[in-house]
């Protein structure tokens, strides 16, 4: 299977966990609203998921996936599953550790989040009950993490990029299940929460089964402290940090934004919008080419690990710069097509806009760090990234302390994108003076031209918006509404897609060419 290949079926199976989550989202926004439950639950429900995404998804795969194809080229399968069994034994050991110290101190956890709930002990105490059921939701996610390492690292993704669509179904089901009995609104955060244990259970069982169909399901056993745990842990540490800057960086906004009234709620809608093209481009990309130049570096195949990394930023900045253009200029009719029902105001459908318009604006360089990040990673190089978050992270806290009292929750998205583009500048610099990236000029000359596309295709946007801003109104029925926004961006891509086509930048023959072999031009 080809490159471009590996990263429509993650950016597809991602796709569809997306659409279930904006229609999730679409439900909680009209069932909670933007008010003291969101928040509680939004806090409760992001804690798991920032320790998945610094611990599981951030150091695991960082440090697990070069290692393990490192196994694999040199060694063959026996080693490899073997290498995995004693690594995974020592993640699991480490999860309950973790989560039993979790639940004992969820109250000081809390205040850490978010210390402006304390001033509302109601909030507060409703975050603690919801995040103590929540959390377990993390020791199921690291599992499903770890093994779908393996998969990955065995160039089978569709199984590990499917498994997110379980937790949306399950949650979905949920809110159906409480749009009919209409309980308290307490008492729909309390089960949004179970729903989300629930969810998390069927994608371990899932990826556990897509495992043993590939008969490399490693048995478990206590951890053997030897060399290559200890150098899997030597690259993990600094990568539990790396990995994880970008939930260091919203942990930092969630903090600072629960000292202003549904501030959590507005970035948490706004962040839910941007993370559609960062999960189908930027994580279906970071997937798929941090084993893949893992094992052609272990080979020895730099030209080909240089290719890869070559198309990988074309293919990328393809179709993120249009995705941020568009979530930039018609950012609150999209926001308001999708949440603004019924808890869920005028008001809260702007301000959530106000912060979706300056996300985007830092939507390439998140993408980008998915890219360039794997670069260090597959080189067995951790420290040097790691440095690097530490600037980002200082960066972030600095911004947000500074535009936060003027700007409120729009400064606290100014600072994560400032922060964004801190960390790509230093990871390209790191990458230029080893030698280590160089695109060819075919590829910048092409990066040029679709930022043209993107430029022309965003004053068409602001056209189109201005011709159907009577239909986006609130009064209209919903299939209205939908349309009106349907026509928008369909016609953006049309214009943009036809100018990329016009600059020669991709045609179809070239799509073809690239889809059976990826090394080509």
């Amino acid at each position: 299977m080809s490159l471009v290949k590996n990263f429509a079926s993650v950016g597809g199976a991602t796709l569809l966990s997306r659409i279930l989550g904006f229609v999730r989202d679409i439900m909680m926004a009209a069932i909670l609203g933007a008010g003291p439950v969101t928040d509680a639950f939004v806090a409760a429900f992001r804690l798991p998921n920032m320790f998945r995404r610094i611990l599981a998804e951030g150091a695991f795969n960082t440090a697990f996936i070069p290692l393990f194809a490192k196994a694999l080229e040199t060694e063959g399968d026996e080693a490899a599953k073997n290498f995995a069994k004693n690594i995974i034994s020592s993640l699991i050991g480490l999860l309950l550790v973790l989560t039993l110290l979790a639940e004992i101190f969820m109250p000081q956890l809390v205040m850490v989040l978010a210390p402006g709930f304390q001033e509302n002990p109601e909030k507060y105490n409703l975050t603690v009950l919801f995040a103590r059921i929540c959390f377990p939701y993390l020791a199921c996610m690291s599992i499903m993490a770890a093994y779908a390492g393996i998969l990955n690292s065995l160039r089978r993704f569709l199984a590990a990029a499917l498994a997110p669509v379980l937790l949306n179904v399950v949650m979905v089901g949920c809110l159906v299940a409480l749009a009919f009995t209409r309980p308290e609104i307490e008492q729909s955060g309390f089960w949004l929460s179970i729903a989300v244990l629930g969810g998390g259970v069927a994608q371990v069982g899932m990826i556990i089964f897509a495992l043993v169909r590939t008969g490399f399901l490693p048995p478990l056993s206590l951890p053997k402290i030897d060399k290559d745990l200890r150098r899997f842990w030597t690259l993990a540490v600094p990568a539990i940090f790396t990995g994880g800057v970008t939930q260091i960086n919203i942990l930092v906004g969630t903090n600072i934004a629960s000292n202003e009234a549904s501030a959590v709620s507005y970035l948490y809608y706004a962040d839910r919008l941007y993370q559609l093209p960062l999960g189908i481009i930027g994580i279906a990309i970071g997937v798929v080419l941090l084993p893949e130049l893992s094992r052609r570096l272990k080979a020895n195949d730099l030209d080909g690990a240089a290719q890869v990394q070559d198309q990988s930023m074309l293919f990328a900045m393809l179709l993120t710069v249009p995705a941020a253009v568009a979530l930039f200029v018609i950012a609150e009719p999209i926001i308001k097509t999708l949440f603004e029902y019924g808890a869920f105001s005028a008001f809260a459908a702007e301000q959530s806009a106000m912060a979706l318009a300056v996300f985007a604006l830092g939507l390439p360089s998140f993408v980008l760090a998915k890219i360039l990040q794997p670069a260090f990673f597959a080189r067995e190089n951790t420290a040097t990234p790691a440095l690097f978050a530490v600037v980002t992270v200082a960066v972030n806290i600095g911004f947000s302390l500074a535009l936060f009292p003027a700007f409120k929750h729009v400064g606290i998205a100014a600072a994560t994108t400032i922060a964004g583009w801190t960390n790509v500048v230093l990871l390209a610099g790191g990458l230029i003076r080893n030698k280590q990236l160089s695109l060819t000029q075919s590829t910048r000359d092409k990066l040029l031209l679709l930022g043209l596309g993107a430029a022309l295709m965003g004053w068409a946007l602001v056209g189109g918006q201005w011709l159907l801003a009577p239909y986006f109104d609130a009064t209209n029925l919903v299939l209205t509404r939908f349309l009106a926004l349907f026509a928008l961006i369909g016609g953006g891509a049309v214009i943009y897609f036809g100018l990329v086509h016009v600059f020669g930048i991709y045609n179809l023959r070239r799509w073809r060419q690239i889809a059976s072999n990826p090394t080509k031009g």
